[in-house]
């Protein structure tokens, strides 16, 4: 009960430093994609820019498909930043299922992390886990094959 005051005390008095507080905790949650090549998806509309621009730069989209509170999710994230590093020749974005539930659906995710890799907007792959040997192996295969 006593932190639930101190909090709403906080709050109002100074309302700015709260809301940061509370942000700087949300985002230690988060996976943190520390490469600039993982972009985020925050909206459909961001999506489907980067997948024009994928599609007119011959370029094969990695999609992960993932949720901030996630364990595997946490926990491939560095590996997953390392890897959009190493091949610059492929667009990697994140999807937060929760943040976009309808469209997530509608790619029916049933576990996170879901990777999906797609050429000229087909799905060419998926792969599912935080398996990181294994996201390393799908990643390598697309990127050489050019699918």
């Amino acid at each position: 009960m006593g932190q639930c005051w101190t909090k709403f005390l906080q709050f109002f008095k100074c309302p700015k430093r709260f809301k940061k507080k509370q942000q700087q905790k949300q985002e230690a949650l988060c996976p943190e994609f520390e490469s600039k090549n993982v972009h985020p998806i925050t909206t459909k509309q961001s999506w489907e820019e980067k997948l024009a621009e994928a599609t007119r730069d011959g370029k094969i989209l990695v999609a992960n498909f993932s949720a901030p509170w996630s364990a595997p999710c946490k926990s491939i994230a560095p590996a997953y930043s390392e890897l959009a590093d190493k091949y610059t020749s492929l667009i990697f974005l994140t999807v937060d299922v929760d943040a976009l539930a309808e469209f997530s659906n509608s790619w029916d995710i049933s576990a996170t992390p879901t990777f999906f890799f797609i050429k000229e907007g087909r799905q060419v792959d998926k792969f599912v886990g935080a398996d990181k040997v294994e996201l390393k192996k799908k990643i390598a295969a697309v990127a050489d094959s050019k699918v």
